[in-house]
């Protein structure tokens, strides 16, 4: 059994290229948002599932990140994370082939190296950077602030 089970679902209708669909979150923070060919393989107005990808794990990897941080004594006092989710050709579809994680902390008693090691533990232990292991390229870039 689970210890923590979250849910979301989706709809579509019609075809691939014509259709269109909604996600929604059951938290309710996502109500129908609106998804379709054009918000994910051009640049239209709506969600698509690499952006909720990339936003899930930034926002994992960053409490993470700071749940580390503190564990060790400093003071995160400001994470903030970009994930970038790219997806590349594969045949006759697409796949999720990297994740770039942009870092940027604000953290009391704490040095660049130290800083550093604990994005690279948060990159190996965050429950999303587990899920993609193996499977897409995850790489950081961090800086203390």
């Amino acid at each position: 059994m689970a210890d923590i089970a979250r849910k979301a679902n989706a709809q579509w209708m019609g075809n691939l290229r014509e259709g269109k669909g909604t996600i929604s979150s059951g938290s309710g923070t996502l109500k129908d948002a609106q998804y379709s060919f054009g918000t994910r393989f051009e640049n239209g107005v709506g969600t698509n599932p690499e952006e909720l990808l990339a936003a899930a794990h930034a926002g994992c990897f960053t409490m993470q990140l700071s749940a580390l941080l503190a564990a060790h004594g400093h003071d995160p006092q400001d994470v903030r994370t970009e994930a970038t989710c790219e997806m590349v050709r594969d045949g006759a579809g697409f796949k999720i082939s990297a994740m770039r994680l942009q870092v940027r902390g604000k953290v009391g008693n704490i040095d660049d190296a130290e800083f550093q090691k604990h994005v690279a533990q948060a990159a190996e232990v965050c429950p999303l950077s587990r899920v993609m292991h193996g499977n897409v390229e995850i790489t950081y870039d961090a800086v203390l602030e």
